[in-house]
């Protein structure tokens, strides 16, 4: 992950204003910084490689279907919390269902949240929480959000599994998130020392 002195002086800058006009300690007892994204997760049988025998092919279940469902997500590398929700689709409105609800979840807490420059991020009919400040990365820089890893290590728990239906996948990403998503796992995924210096340096 490569970060330039200008990303670096932004992030820098962005955390100093949210701490001297959006950080009111009278009405937030903690501050907290996550990274957010969203990955569609279906039906099609994931593929990974495998370890077999020198010369032996690997057969592996498989299934051609394209039936989908989306995960929203929020994580944070300093103390490993998490938020994720399912949703049938991804878009403005879904996202806005994502932010009332993650929102509610330690509701003194301000939650700053670092995702892409997605459209549906930036509609303007969004109405943002008060105790939720978004932070845009870059364009083009998907590398940039830890988030990303998330998906993957959750695709790969997921991958070479042949669902019946779409509730038996959700069934088993539950199972997965809640049994395996624990909050050293998150830190361990997420965490970047960039972003995390930065954030305990300001507050």
């Amino acid at each position: 992950m490569r970060f330039s002195q200008r990303t670096l002086k932004k992030l820098h800058e962005a955390f100093l204003h949210i701490k001297n006009r959006k950080y009111n300690k009278n009405i937030f007892s903690s501050i907290n910084l996550y990274f957010e994204d969203e990955s569609r997760f279906g039906l099609f049988t994931r593929q990974k490689r495998v370890l077999t025998a020198k010369g032996v092919k690997p057969i592996c279940p498989y299934q051609h279907r394209f039936e989908n469902t989306y995960l929203f997500g929020s994580f944070s590398p300093v103390n490993g919390d998490s938020f994720v929700l399912e949703l049938p689709y991804c878009n403005t409105d879904t996202f806005q269902v994502y932010l009332n609800e993650f929102s509610i979840q330690k509701p003194d807490e301000l939650k700053i949240i670092i995702l892409d420059n997605g459209a549906f991020h930036k509609a303007k009919r969004l109405k943002i929480p008060p105790n939720i400040v978004l932070l845009f990365l870059p364009p083009y820089s998907p590398e940039l959000n830890p988030a990303e890893k998330i998906w993957r290590y959750l695709k790969d728990e997921i991958s070479l599994r042949v669902y019946k239906n779409i509730r038996e996948l959700q069934d088993d990403l539950c199972k997965i998130i809640t049994d395996n998503l624990n909050d050293d796992r998150v830190k361990s995924i997420t965490g970047n020392k960039f972003y995390k210096e930065n954030f305990l340096v300001v507050f």
